[in-house]
């Protein structure tokens, strides 16, 4: 690496007022006309009290798509000093772009309309977000860019909506009668997943306006070649086989709920403190990439509270015992908004004042996808 580089600053964008538990299904509709069955079991478990969609919750029409949400943030990057005309590299991770094609980093800078610059979309889930920021941060590092921002944005609400189901649950609806476990999967990401953006300001040279974080490593590991798929869209699985949606004909889109988001949640439970927890923590420690000891912040991105315990026994296990004193989070309150997660944590830490120089910050990023995981050690300066 060239030079060092830093996180000056971060902007976030959570859209329209927060919706609390008892207000979900009058924002999302419900489906086939019902109230979920499992609402109540998966927010008593998850933990989330209330999270922000881009939906007008008069009209029930998006307030935002992707692209806009994510312009939102970025351009409040100008409060810290950005000068938009002088980004050199836009980095965008997201899991549902607007579109097939073209990539999310071009609509997001044609929406922009800055001046011509590199841009780059990185495809995943949670994780998506994270590799904008390590392709970024290699940019930076290498000496090839010097004015970075990097992006991360949800706009899950889009395909949560009750009317998004209502072509499968007609053909379902006999099977679903008597099996209502067959709604599960699907109920659990509706009431899981929420809205926002982050756009994340990288340089080689710290903010003179305050904090500043200096990125030291990130690290991926991914274990897909362990797994089949647990969370997905635009497929199915199928006797042990994934198809994806090229395989079905356009009618059999709908009807089977082709581009819902799925989940594994058997899978999921089994698997995902072992293969994005345990299995990297005990290769970067072995590594020797930090101590548990030097850590003054843990940020974990879950997508649950039904995981706290288990993550931190699972890092117990592997000699990675952080207090859970020293974690930070606002799940509860700001929702899993998948890639933008870690960014939107991250800001808050960043702004909230407690914040002294020269300590450092660990962070936790799991995506269930096909079972990867990242961490990014970061010291403040």
């Amino acid at each position: 690496m060239t030079n060092a580089v830093y996180i000056n600053a971060i902007s976030t964008v959570l859209p329209g007022a927060p919706v609390d538990n008892d207000s979900i299904e009058n924002v999302l509709g419900m489906v086939a006309g019902k109230p979920s069955r499992a609402k109540k079991i998966i927010l008593r478990s998850n933990g989330i009290k209330s999270r922000y969609y881009a939906i007008d919750p008069v009209t029930r029409r998006a307030t935002h798509n992707n692209a806009t949400l994510t312009a939102e943030a970025v351009r409040g990057l100008a409060k810290f000093g950005l000068n938009p005309d002088n980004i050199d590299l836009l980095a965008c991770g997201t899991s549902m772009p607007d579109q097939i094609m073209p990539g999310a980093a071009p609509m997001l800078h044609g929406a922009l309309k800055n001046p011509a610059c590199e841009v780059v979309s990185l495809a995943g889930i949670c994780l998506s977000g994270v590799m904008a920021l390590k392709y970024a941060w290699l940019a930076v590092g290498g000496g090839d860019k010097r004015c970075a921002v990097v992006t991360a944005a949800e706009n899950a609400s889009a395909i949560m909506r009750g009317e998004s189901f209502q072509a499968e649950i007609e053909e379902k609806i006999a099977r679903l009668e008597s099996r209502p476990e067959l709604q599960f999967d699907k109920d659990f990401l509706r009431f899981m997943l929420s809205d926002g953006a982050a756009a994340t300001w990288l340089s080689p040279l710290p903010t003179e306006r305050g904090l500043a974080l200096k990125i030291e490593w990130i690290e991926q590991r991914s274990y897909a070649h362990l797994m089949p798929p647990c969370m997905y869209a635009g497929g199915e699985m199928e006797n042990g086989r994934f198809r994806g949606w090229r395989e079905y004909l356009p009618e059999g889109w709908a009807a089977r709920g082709i581009f819902a988001v799925k989940q594994d949640v058997k899978l999921l439970n089994e698997h995902i403190v072992p293969l994005t927890v345990e299995q990297p923590l005990t290769e970067l420690l072995a590594a020797g990439r930090f101590s548990p000891q030097e850590i003054d912040y843990f940020l974990p991105h879950y997508s649950s509270e039904f995981f706290r315990d288990r993550l931190y026994q699972g890092m117990k296990k592997v000699g990675c015992d952080i207090s859970q004193n020293k974690w930070f989070t606002n799940l509860a309150y700001k929702g899993n908004t998948g890639s933008a997660s870690i960014f939107i944590i991250l800001e808050e830490l960043l702004s909230g004042g407690a914040l002294r120089p020269g300590e450092k910050i660990l962070c936790y990023v799991p995506e269930s996808g096909r079972f990867s995981s990242a961490f990014i050690l970061a010291s403040v300066v």
